[in-house]
């Protein structure tokens, strides 16, 4: 009822809301996963990657990408998608670590191959800001490193990746021409093998818009590696990277308050493009319903070539 009322007054520029949902977020989060001792962290660092010319200037650049890490092996992957963008403007990619095991030496390597037209910030703080490894804030996928890296990021134009996905070539210039005259754009989705690296499908069922698919009922959905953002215009979401759904059981699904105050708030424009390649968690809880839609036999298949091509 409340959510009909809203998209009705929206109309008048008028909204039902609580005033701690709006100034006390945290304070209704109820019953979330329990915070886990910090492990042993080495000492903070910055490191910096890219042309003099890029890294010493005070231009901003053109798009800017996020990346909140826990260093995973398939970082190298990720990472090498954003260098082969087709786009031609300056590309800035932060990356946030959450927890650092020793290493880093994949980003570094990745790095020494960075386009001239790209520049790396490479950041971790000396300790977690998630709860999920002994911080304090209740995001588990990242803490407020997504949110920190928005504001820090020297573009207006920020798209997001995680460490176990990547993009095709394309991926960027579309979203920048979805862009124009838009606060916020968004493209779809390939689901993939976790295994074989290999692409299964196209999600035509969660990650497809406003209004649309699996969560119509609530809005719609919008998957982070799909979305670009104009950060001035939608700066009232930027803190809502950090802050998970009421009771959730896993509190990493802060992207839900930030799709939906995007999709209620500003105006959006989708790309109509499979650019994004979203490997599947077999752990998610999501996981069994998309068997069912995709199919458990063209899961298995596609999972039994471990050294696949990741090329359609």
């Amino acid at each position: 009822m409340v959510s009909l009322l809203n998209r009705y007054l929206g109309r008048f520029d008028i909204e039902l809301t609580r005033r701690s949902e709006t100034w006390r977020p945290t304070s209704l989060l109820g019953v979330q996963p329990q915070p886990k001792s910090a492990p042993p962290a080495p000492p903070p660092f910055l490191k910096v990657f890219g042309s003099e010319e890029l890294i010493s200037s005070h231009r901003t650049f053109d798009f800017a990408v996020v990346m909140a890490t826990t260093l995973r092996p398939t970082i190298a992957d990720s990472l090498s998608s954003v260098f082969q963008q087709t786009f031609s403007g300056r590309v800035q990619t932060l990356i946030g670590l959450d927890v650092a095991p020793e290493g880093g030496n994949e980003i570094e390597s990745v790095c020494r191959q960075i386009p001239p037209n790209h520049a790396v910030l490479f950041f971790y703080p000396g300790y977690s800001t998630s709860c999920r490894h002994g911080g304090l804030h209740p995001a588990w996928d990242g803490g407020v490193l997504r949110t920190l890296l928005s504001y820090l990021a020297n573009s207006r134009h920020i798209a997001y990746l995680d460490d176990d996905n990547w993009w095709d070539d394309s991926h960027l210039a579309s979203l920048r021409l979805a862009l124009e005259g838009n606060e916020w754009a968004y493209a779809r989705r390939w689901f993939v093998h976790p295994k074989s690296r290999r692409p299964i499908c196209q999600d035509e069922w969660e990650s497809i818009g406003p209004n649309k698919g699996t969560f119509a009922d609530i809005g719609g959905w919008v998957d982070p590696n799909c979305l670009a953002i104009d950060k001035l215009a939608c700066e009232a979401v930027l803190r809502w990277w950090s802050i998970p759904l009421r009771n959730t059981p896993r509190a990493m699904d802060a992207d839900r308050n930030v799709f939906r105050l995007l999709n209620t708030h500003f105006k959006g424009c989708p790309t109509n493009r499979p650019t994004v390649f979203y490997a599947m968690d077999e752990t998610d809880p999501f996981h069994s319903a998309r068997l069912d839609v995709i199919g458990h036999g063209r899961y298995q298949s596609c999972g039994i070539a471990a050294n696949a091509s990741r090329q359609l």
